[in-house]
């Protein structure tokens, strides 16, 4: 990847995260990265070109700075509960490879573009998959049932996006912590 289309893409994403996708113009973004409106056109030929590789590049930050924190522990059961511990972190913007917190890039986005067969909409349905999946690999070591193992990670993954969405619209950086027992007893119901 070119280093202007690269500074084009963080750049965007920043400015995307921080503003929200539709407050933020094509214009602002050139004159933010300092490239020139010819370069940006040669690598992509709309905003919403843009927006998808942003989209590609904040799910690939991400899925890399998960799993490295899932790793950091004993797979499995620690790393399903080490989990919420690196959501808190993130949430109190602690994380530097996430930046500032400002709530699921995916979310927002997913708000501002509700077509259901967009490649926008696409590429964040996408990103929660690969969460998801991220999750059911330390689910799946601990439960020896295929079915309880998909139930047991929708429910990891559905009191993760609460978390998330709590964290930011009701500023409440600890939720994820506080969910941390809630996670242990429903280990435990498992038979974890």
């Amino acid at each position: 990847m070119s280093v202007k289309k690269k500074l084009l893409i963080n750049t965007a994403m920043n400015m995307f995260y921080k503003h929200g996708i539709h407050a933020v113009g094509i214009n602002e973004v050139l004159k933010e990265s300092g490239v020139a409106k010819k370069t940006l056109y040669h690598h992509f030929k709309s905003k919403d070109q843009l927006i998808v590789a942003t989209l590609i590049q904040r799910d690939k930050n991400f899925i890399e700075w998960f799993d490295n924190s899932l790793m950091e522990v004993t797979p499995g059961k620690a790393a399903l509960l080490h989990a919420f511990t690196a959501l808190d972190s993130w949430f109190k913007s602690e994380t530097e490879s996430m930046g500032e917190y400002r709530g699921c890039f995916f979310v927002n986005a997913s708000a501002e573009f509700n077509g259901k067969n967009s490649e926008i909409s696409a590429q964040c349905r996408k990103h929660k998959l690969q969460v998801r999946e991220l999750i059911y690999l330390h689910v799946k070591i601990i439960c020896h049932s295929t079915s309880n193992a998909n139930e047991l990670t929708d429910a990891i993954c559905v009191i993760k996006e609460g978390c998330i969405n709590t964290a930011l619209v009701q500023q409440d950086l600890n939720i994820a912590k506080k969910m941390l027992p809630v996670i242990n007893k429903l280990l435990l119901a498992y038979g974890v």
